[in-house]
């Protein structure tokens, strides 16, 4: 890298346009994602509220929490899709655009007119993808969909938690967030398949497809033992010592992956004599004997608190972390340095917090993502710029309550 970077680089996918009618979290986390890598997203949301999570409480000065965390860097423009001029206007967007994404039950876009075969009829380059919780095809395309749901019925929901107790929902919704995994990779796909075709394509993501396919090497071990694998808590089914230890005031986090790590553990904890231990020297020996190994560390991590277990182990450079709340994990100096909190201007809250994007390009700088949009904020500006009506026919449309 060398030379000076360009702050005036929207992204990899500059000149990129997506429409979006997604709502809620799975959809707008894949829109998300386009507009962190720099595509212009224009979010259509129904007249009154918008979107449902504008209503999420906790609230401030009417804008939700929710909300404002999953669509910084969206346009916001309001149109009754429920009225047929409504319907037109965003058939007319449809033909400008490059993507369209949806997180409706399968068949409620075609019945709307706005389906995949209606879109790329007037657009054959359009990509289409379809965001549901199920799929567009099976028995159960049409059942809703909620995180815990999904998480129930992928098998994730079955491994998390206490051995002991009940089986835990995990803290991060995943069974939504896995649409803004693999609905932009897909899209990401066609988009490159476009340029030999000049061709969209229709896309189908199911968020339970997403979390079965991310239930990885647990999902192997199934098929290996033919049984359930059981829950482990904070453990690792296979290695240990891998998880959770007490400390003196509090506890930390430790992960040994393999032997090399098991022996600057033993190090770390003045244990060196078991680093060559018969009965804890390969990963095979440790597992079968877990509550010895775990007995074994905590009770050499109970004798330390937080900050002396964490000197230790950066001195012999094991997988360690003290657990941070999310405040604290915010403001840590690492994601400090890498400026993963930023403020930006809201029209109605001013300057506000948000978490910045994720993903970075070291020989070229995004600037800071826009605020999330207030309620159509981009209604005038998107009619005039990219459909290019007459302030006389955008004053009709809302004298109409088409648009708002």
């Amino acid at each position: 890298m060398g030379g000076e970077t360009n702050t005036d680089w929207a992204g990899p996918l500059a000149g990129i346009r997506v429409l979006d009618f997604t709502r809620v979290l799975a959809g707008p986390s894949a829109s998300l994602a386009l507009a962190d890598l720099g595509a212009e997203i224009i979010k259509i949301e129904p007249p009154g509220s918008g979107d449902e999570t504008r209503t999420f409480p906790p609230m401030r000065d009417g804008e939700s929490h929710y909300f404002l965390a999953i669509n910084r860097g969206k346009k916001s423009i309001v149109i009754d899709l429920k009225s047929e001029e409504g319907v037109a206007l965003a058939k007319d967007i449809a033909g400008k655009c490059d993507i369209v994404i949806e997180n409706y039950r399968p068949g409620v876009m075609d019945r709307l007119g706005l389906g995949y075969e209606a879109l790329s009829a007037i657009n054959p380059r359009l990509i289409y993808c379809a965001i549901s919780g199920f799929g567009m095809t099976g028995p159960l395309k049409d059942r809703p969909s909620f995180d815990i749901v999904l998480q129930a019925m992928s098998g994730a929901l079955s491994v998390n938690g206490d051995p002991d107790g009940l089986p835990t929902k995990l803290g991060i919704p995943l069974g939504d967030l896995v649409g803004g995994i693999n609905g932009p990779t897909a899209i990401l796909a066609a988009l490159h398949e476009r340029h030999a075709t000049g061709r969209g394509r229709l896309i189908d993501i199911s968020l339970m497809d997403g979390l079965i396919g991310m239930l990885g090497y647990i999902a192997q071990l199934a098929f290996f033992n033919g049984e359930d694998p059981k829950r482990q808590g904070s453990q690792h089914p296979n290695l240990v010592p891998y998880g959770i230890f007490p400390a003196k005031d509090g506890s930390i986090v430790a992960a040994c992956l393999t032997n090399s790590f098991w022996g600057r553990i033993c190090r770390a904890l003045d244990m060196s004599e078991y680093t060559e231990d018969p009965r804890f020297d390969s990963l095979e020996k440790r597992r079968d004997a877990r509550e010895e190994v775990n007995e074994l560390v905590s009770v050499r991590t109970r004798e330390k608190t937080v900050e002396e277990l964490s000197a230790r182990f950066e001195e012999h450079h094991v997988a360690y972390a003290p657990i941070l709340g999310v405040t604290e994990a915010l403001a840590q100096p690492q994601a400090v340095a890498r400026g993963m909190v930023v403020e930006a201007q809201h029209q109605t809250l001013g300057s506000i917090p948000i978490v910045n994007r994720s993903i970075r390009f070291p020989e070229d700088e995004q600037p800071i993502p826009n605020a999330p949009p207030a309620l159509g904020q981009h209604t005038g500006e998107i009619l005039a710029d990219i459909l290019e009506l007459p302030p006389e026919r955008i004053e009709q449309l809302r004298v109409a309550k088409v648009v708002a």
